[in-house]
This record gives C-alpha cells, sequence and structure tokens, in this order.
C-alpha cells in the first residue's frame, strides 16, 4: 500500500476553507440558538397556556426527531409545499438553529426552576416587579448553572455542523468528500479531514472541562 500525502497539502486550502465554514456555522448558529432557546424556556415557564403548550410542542418535535431529518424537511418540504425557498446555507442554519434552541431551552429552563421560589419571593417583597426579579437576581444565578451544559451543547454542535453535507453546503466534511472523490485518495483525505476536526475540537472539549470545574454549583 502506498501513501500520496501530496494529495493533502496540495488541497490544504480547501480543507482550510471548509473548516472555516463550519466554525461560522457553528458560531452563528450558537449566537442564534441561546436567545431562541431562551425565549422558548420562558414561554414555557410563562402559565399563558396556548404559548406554553406551543413551545412545548416545538422543543419535544426537534428533541425527539434526528438532525438529519430536520435538515432534509427543511430543504425540501418548505420548498414544496410551503413555497419557501432558502439556500443550502440558510438551510442549514435554521435546521441547526432550530434543533439547538430545542435543545438549550431545556438548558435555561432547568437553570431556572433551579433558582429556590424563596429568591422570587424576597424579590418581590422588596417591590420588584417580576421583570427585574428575573433580570436582576434569578438570570444570573440561573446563567452561571447553565454554563457548562452550554458548553457542552456547543461541541455537540460542532461535530453536528458535518451533517449539513447532505444539502451540499461547503464545511469541512462536504470538502474532504469532494476532494475524495476526486482523488481517489480515501486514506489520505480522510486522516486529514479527521486530523482537522480534531486540532479544532479537542480545545473546544478541554475548555468545556474546565468550565465544568469552574462554574460547578454545588448547593
Amino acid at each position: 500500500m502506498t501513501f500520496d500525502w501530496n494529495i493533502v497539502w496540495s488541497s490544504l486550502p480547501r480543507l482550510l476553507d471548509g473548516a472555516w465554514m463550519t466554525i461560522w456555522l457553528s458560531v452563528v448558529t450558537m449566537l442564534l440558538a441561546i436567545p431562541g432557546g431562551l425565549a422558548l424556556a420562558l414561554l414555557r415557564l410563562s402559565g399563558i397556556k396556548p404559548l406554553a403548550m406551543a413551545a412545548t410542542a416545538f422543543v419535544e418535535f426537534f428533541r425527539a426527531t434526528p438532525l438529519i431529518l430536520q435538515i432534509y424537511w427543511v430543504y425540501y418540504v418548505l420548498p414544496a409545499y410551503f413555497d419557501i425557498q432558502l439556500s443550502q446555507i440558510a438551510t442549514a442554519i435554521v435546521g441547526l438553529a432550530c434543533n439547538i434552541s430545542a435543545f438549550n431551552s431545556e438548558t435555561f429552563r432547568s437553570g431556572i426552576v433551579s433558582i429556590r421560589q424563596g429568591q422570587w419571593n424576597a424579590g418581590l417583597a422588596l417591590g420588584m416587579s417580576r421583570v427585574s426579579v428575573f433580570c436582576r437576581i434569578v438570570a444570573p444565578q440561573a446563567l452561571m448553572r447553565v454554563l457548562p451544559a452550554l458548553a457542552s451543547t456547543w461541541v455537540s454542535l460542532f461535530k453536528d455542523t458535518s451533517l449539513v453535507s447532505i444539502i451540499a453546503v461547503s464545511e469541512l466534511s462536504y470538502v474532504a468528500l469532494q476532494i475524495r472523490a476526486e482523488t481517489y485518495r480515501i486514506l489520505e483525505v480522510l486522516t486529514a479531514m479527521a486530523a482537522l476536526y480534531w486540532l479544532m475540537g479537542y480545545p473546544q472539549a478541554k475548555l468545556v472541562d474546565w468550565i465544568h470545574h469552574r462554574f460547578k454549583v454545588a448547593e
């Protein structure tokens, strides 16, 4: 068996472009999914039954179905039945953001309900509105409690971006598979793809470990 690593070096600019797209998709998705998840959590806790039921249905659908199916649904069903045509990148962002928002919703909801009712009561007794109590007392504490979980979700999201290759988004997996098809060098190209994912993902995983240790909450 012979190896031709020159294929990797000559294709490195394309692989790095794909890696940059992977990072960009992850960042944009998380920037949308954090406020999206918080909004869904607040709707579920609002006490307004129609809104709570709608938010719950959204969350349970996206948590209980495969991400790849959700991406296909956005890409094929929306234009076919609702005349909504999105580009590949827009489809990827919508599918990823909806999925991660659903998981972030449960993270935020668990963080909010973990704050003891006595802190709400103390704020209200001081004459603060419920919004003020939430923004000034509950939310800062809840954020510290959910930060490790959000960091873990980020790492999962970073890896899940590879699924958007099925709709020809030129992230790292798609680019690598294109190069493999062009050169027939399976081992070299897939090894290079794995190395790039590891070089980007390992520091993130270690950062998550540090966040878990630094921000863990002891009752």
